[in-house]
């Protein structure tokens, strides 16, 4: 038989009165797998995930962690369950150590201080360790949290905005660190407004608008069917004038054209009339997650 998902959820809605935050919503989560939700600002991500964390009750659906349902059993699901919320949570009374060593009591887990190192090293935070959390920086502050929220060593990694707030250096390390708990078989839901950071971490990836997921598929496929790409053209006899509209711009050695989803080399050749035989190079930009969005969204509801 097999195993159930890490996570399935499944005609999700929740309503607050006469707003509806999350419509009809279904998606699961596969081992290892990361799985992004994008949308804009009030789409209803931060809501699915506190719903999922039992934070909110749905209106209607389903929800389960490994089988789970996280309403009917809470504490049996966030056994498996690692949260990152989006708001930073302060604790300005304790040092890094013992919020991590106090969090690991509250999961049952006896741990010494030492035992935190590996963590503490691979989020940065270990020349840190001593600090108070009211010290920290709030970039220090969302390692802190994401350390937290492995400290039981979940199978399903909730991360909401994880770098809200985090300069560049750290955040590549940080996806450097996604990338390992993947390799070891943490499931990922993650939530970003940074296009690029769910290009380089999502195998799979959610759109939602006012509630509705209007797409779900893997990131290369989005590209490939919602993307436009620029393609620029050297030809033999270069044209100082030319006019079409799928024409973006002409310099003295290129004409850079801008083309629509799934529309190949040949078919722009054959648009523009433009014979194969008088091209001496052809560069094409491939298109990127924030074309996808735009076109997504932008598009009628099906």
């Amino acid at each position: 038989m097999k195993n159930p998902d890490p996570l399935l959820v499944k005609n999700l809605t929740k309503k607050y009165s006469s707003k509806t935050a999350v419509d009809q919503v279904s998606f699961s989560i596969q081992p290892g797998e990361v799985f992004g939700l994008l949308g804009p600002n009030g789409a209803g991500k931060t809501t699915i995930i506190s719903t999922i964390m039992t934070l909110q009750n749905a209106t209607s659906g389903t929800i389960e962690v490994f089988g789970i349902n996280p309403e009917l059993k809470p504490k049996t699901a966030k056994t498996f369950i690692g949260y990152v919320p989006q708001e930073l949570v302060h604790h300005g009374f304790f040092n890094v150590e013992q919020i991590l060593f106090y969090h690991a009591q509250y999961y049952g887990i006896q741990k010494k201080m030492s035992d935190f190192s590996y963590l503490l090293h691979k989020l940065d935070l270990y020349v840190h360790r001593k600090k108070m959390v009211n010290q920290l920086s709030g970039g220090m502050k969302r390692r802190l949290m994401i350390a937290k929220a492995l400290i039981h060593e979940p199978k399903l990694l909730l991360l909401d905005e994880p770098s809200a707030g985090v300069d560049l250096e750290l955040r590549n390390s940080l996806w450097e660190f996604i990338h390992e708990l993947k390799s070891k078989n943490i499931s990922i839901l993650l939530t970003t407004h940074y296009l690029e950071e769910a290009e380089q971490l999502c195998d799979r990836i959610g759109i939602l608008q006012h509630g509705r997921l209007r797409r779900v598929d893997k990131v290369d496929a989005l590209l490939e069917q919602h993307s436009s790409k620029r393609v620029s053209l050297m030809l033999k006899t270069p044209k100082t004038s030319f006019s079409h509209p799928l024409l973006e711009s002409i310099d003295p050695t290129y004409l850079h054209f801008r083309i629509p989803p799934k529309m190949g080399i040949q078919e722009l050749l054959a648009k523009i009339a433009i014979p194969y035989d008088e091209v001496l190079d052809l560069q094409v930009e491939p298109g990127t997650l924030e074309d996808v969005m735009e076109n997504i969204l932008n598009s009628e509801e099906e």
